[in-house]
């Protein structure tokens, strides 16, 4: 075997950003925002496969709340296209799954490219196939004029708001993901790796303000200027809000100021169920263009 698994440090982050480049391309991963997510990281095990000081592959495990019993926890592997079948995946999977064990995983969810080798790597090591997800594109330059706010709300920027109630309404939101794959992490760890991310551009996050300065709709947009993408990282509205229309007033406002700022192509991503996002998608010009599984296994 011609690579070891080892842990990563923020000297590996140009690599690592390579790594997602070629396995998921439509997702913002700069080298800087890993190499802060590096140093600052106290949520994840990571670990990269490395040959002739070369990164080939990535996996990581999100750690348990303290006190969690048996907790379901989220894992990753990612080779290039053209490291695979070198047996590189199943070495980062073996040693991802043992550190998921030693943290006390009662079980794992991964999320699976919607390809059949992809597929039948994750069913052979025990996993099942659950929910269909989906990525779309869309090109900034024909992106529509933003929807009109309703009559008292306030449209600002993230840069316009407290991030304490922002986290208030990401709680509100991220357990009504379907996938499963949003969550609210303890506000001092989530103003450390979310609100404070290199990656994420609060002047391209837009929020819905109420009278009284709650926060009630939202996105995050993160972004990669080198390659002028955005990515839509989690948008939401608090469930006393909804049907108003407002994640197609925020989303629609977001990429206008993208656009504006240079930026070429939008991505996102949705649980392949949530048809009010997928509606609102559509109708702000996003395209499927891939698709992916979530999948489960118990230890």
């Amino acid at each position: 075997m011609g690579f070891e698994i080892r842990a990563a440090v923020p000297g590996d982050a140009v690599g690592i950003a390579g790594v997602w480049a070629a396995a998921m391309p439509h997702l913002v991963k700069t080298a800087r925002g890993i190499e802060a997510e590096l140093r600052t990281n106290t949520s994840r095990v990571v670990l990269i496969a490395v040959e002739d000081d070369e990164v080939v592959g990535y996996g990581n495990v999100y750690l348990p709340e303290q006190g969690a019993e048996s907790p379901r926890l989220r894992i990753t592997v990612q080779v290039p296209p053209t490291e695979r079948r070198r047996g590189i995946g199943s070495a980062l999977a073996e040693a991802i799954t043992e550190a998921a064990a030693k943290a006390g995983a009662g079980g794992l969810l991964v999320v699976v490219s919607d390809d059949d080798d992809s597929k039948r790597f994750a069913i052979a090591r025990g996993f099942t196939l659950a929910r269909r997800m989906s990525h779309a594109k869309a090109e900034l330059s024909q992106a529509p004029a933003p929807a009109a706010v309703p009559e008292g709300l306030r449209l600002v920027t993230f840069d316009e708001v407290d991030p304490q109630r922002l986290w208030d309404a990401w709680a509100a939101v991220a357990d009504g993901d379907p996938s499963g794959l949003s969550h609210t992490p303890a506000y001092d760890e989530w103003l450390a790796a979310d609100w404070n991310h290199p990656d994420l551009r609060r002047d391209l996050s837009i929020a819905v303000l109420s009278d009284d300065q709650q926060v009630v709709s939202f996105v995050s947009t993160t972004a990669d200027p080198e390659r002028r993408v955005i990515w839509s990282n989690l948008t939401g509205t608090i469930p006393s809000y909804r049907g108003r229309g407002l994640a197609k007033v925020v989303k629609s406002a977001a990429l206008a100021r993208s656009r504006d700022a240079g930026f070429v192509t939008a991505f996102t991503g949705n649980d392949s169920n949530n048809l009010p996002m997928l509606a609102v998608n559509r109708r702000l010009g996003y395209e499927t263009t891939a698709s992916a599984w979530t999948a489960e296994k118990n230890l």
